[in-house]
Parts: C-alpha cells; sequence; structure tokens
C-alpha cells in the first residue's frame, strides 16, 4: 500500500474535511480526492462519508486511521530527527493571546533558540482563541496557546497553567470604596464606580462577577483598550476598577500601584491549553518547544 496514499488519508480523517487536508499537505483538493477513491478501490471499502460539510470516517477509515497513524507519526519523527541533525535551524511559529504570550510563553522558549545544535528560529502571532486555532489547524502556526479547548480529530491539546483574575484598583479609589460593605453587599458598591475593560462586552469582568457575585455588572465600560497591558496602565492611572490576570499585575501590586479589593476563597479561574497538529509532536522542534512550556508552565503561580 503506497504511503503517500494513507498520509493523506490519515490527514483528512484528522482534518474533517478534504479542503483543510489539501492545505495541509499542499496538494490541490481534487488530488487529495483523486488520492482517497484509490485507496478506496484498493482496499474495496469506503473510506469517509462526504457530507454538506466535510466527510464522516465509515468505521472501516476508523480502524485503518486506528492502525496507520501512530507508523505513519513514527515515520515523520524518523526523517525530522534526521533533518534537525542536518540543519541547525528550524523555525517554530507559534500563536496566542498578546499579553500572555509576551509574558509567559515567549521568555520560555527564547532559551531554546540558543541551544548550540538544537535551536530554532521563532515567530510569534497574536490573536484570539478562533483565529488561532483556525491558523493552527490550517497549517499557518505549529503550537497555539488558547483559553478554548478544541474539538475533533485534527487538533490535539493539553492543560498548560490556569489563570487567577482579580479586582483591582489604584490605592486613590480604595478611600470611596467601602470595602466591608463590598463584602457585605457584593456587586451592588460597584455600580457606580468606573470599570476599565479590553472589550465593550466586558468580558473579564462579566466572568468575575459571575463567579464572585453570582450577577452580571450593571455599568459599562469607562474606558475600554483591546490589550490587558494597557487596561493595568489605565487602572494604574487611575482611571476606575478592573479585573486582571494575577500574573500580570502581581508587580504592581507589590509596588503598591494597585491594591486587590476582594481576595475570594475561591478566585475566578481561566485555563490555557496548548494544542498542536495531532501527530506534529513527532517533530523535535515542535516536541522540543511543548515540552518546555508545559515544565516551564508547571512553576508559574
Amino acid at each position: 500500500m503506497d504511503l503517500a496514499l494513507l498520509r493523506t488519508f490519515v490527514t483528512v480523517h484528522r482534518a474533517g474535511s478534504f479542503t483543510r487536508a489539501a492545505a495541509l499537505l499542499g496538494l490541490s483538493q481534487p488530488a487529495v480526492t483523486s488520492q482517497i477513491r484509490t485507496l478506496e478501490r484498493q482496499l474495496g471499502r469506503p473510506l469517509f462519508l462526504r457530507q454538506a460539510r466535510g466527510v464522516t470516517p465509515t468505521s472501516i477509515g476508523d480502524e485503518l486511521a486506528h492502525k496507520a497513524a501512530p507508523h505513519l507519526d513514527a515515520l515523520v519523527e524518523i526523517t525530522e530527527t534526521g533533518l534537525d541533525e542536518d540543519f541547525s535551524l528550524r523555525t517554530l511559529h507559534l500563536a496566542g493571546p498578546p499579553e500572555f504570550t509576551a509574558e509567559r510563553a515567549l521568555p520560555a522558549l527564547t532559551e531554546l533558540t540558543r541551544e548550540n545544535g538544537q535551536g530554532f528560529a521563532l515567530r510569534a502571532s497574536f490573536g484570539n482563541a478562533e483565529e488561532t486555532l483556525e491558523g493552527l489547524a490550517a497549517g499557518h502556526h505549529d503550537l497555539a496557546i488558547t483559553t478554548a479547548r478544541p474539538r475533533g480529530a485534527l487538533l490535539t491539546s493539553t492543560p498548560l497553567c490556569d489563570e487567577e483574575h482579580i479586582l483591582v484598583a489604584a490605592p486613590s479609589w480604595v478611600s470611596r470604596i467601602n470595602t466591608v460593605k463590598l463584602r457585605r453587599r457584593g456587586a451592588h458598591a460597584l455600580e457606580r464606580l468606573p470599570l476599565v475593560e479590553v472589550h465593550e462586552s466586558l468580558p473579564f469582568a462579566t466572568r468575575y462577577w459571575a463567579s464572585v457575585f453570582d450577577s452580571r455588572p450593571a455599568a459599562s465600560g469607562t474606558v475600554i483598550v483591546p490589550d490587558l497591558r494597557a487596561v493595568l496602565a489605565c487602572t494604574i492611572a487611575g482611571a476606575g476598577i478592573a479585573v486582571l490576570p494575577r500574573y500580570l499585575c502581581v508587580s504592581a501590586l507589590d509596588r503598591g500601584d494597585i491594591v486587590a479589593l476582594l481576595e475570594p476563597a475561591v478566585p475566578p479561574l481561566r485555563t490555557y491549553f496548548l494544542a498542536v497538529r495531532t501527530g506534529t509532536l513527532a517533530m523535535p522542534h515542535i516536541a522540543r518547544a511543548h515540552d518546555r512550556l508545559l515544565r516551564t508552565a508547571a512553576g508559574w503561580s
């Protein structure tokens, strides 16, 4: 059986689409369709059910993918290891949210760019969860950091870390906020305070209010700026209250530039996932970056 046909088959099985598989393989869609039909003729069985949006594997297709995929991934690992030995520099394409990627992921991966004989070049792209996962599925990125766990066989994800969110304000606001009243009345004590956020939908405040107060924010945002680092800067300058990840504002808290208004017994958390296209961890430079991020994340607080 032709290995090229099997590789195409496994890619279609993981992608759930001839179109997406063609993009990942660098082939035309008719070429992918032709290869799958050739394989189906050789086996005498249909491997996929064609649908309006993509394809669904038959039971025979699932069985073949289960048997063939690990061996094809092993062959990729062998060939890619050889490439790593012949060429000292590969390029890793990383995507994720700008603040977390800049503050957490890139410093961890930068060390790998300096490893003699095993280093790689690094390219980073910023985007929201939907954008990064779409780019990963299309082959534009090798690794994606996202707060949405991907579904389907094409992408594989691993929990990376939990991000704690805290409600903060500049010290000048503390005298205007009755913290005793805040602990007793909750969200009602914050209704008239200006709010700094990243989007008009108030994603961070809404998540915090739902978790801590079991309600929604009553006010709209006073300052809306699409970057958490800018939200922090505006909050330090006294623009209002904000909900921020602890990792991003811990230095400002330590310096006294901002103050945590509440310390709930169970703080709101958001989980980050590290996603790859299924099978690509067979590539050594992707595997090294994946492992480095997971090991480094274990020490993040």
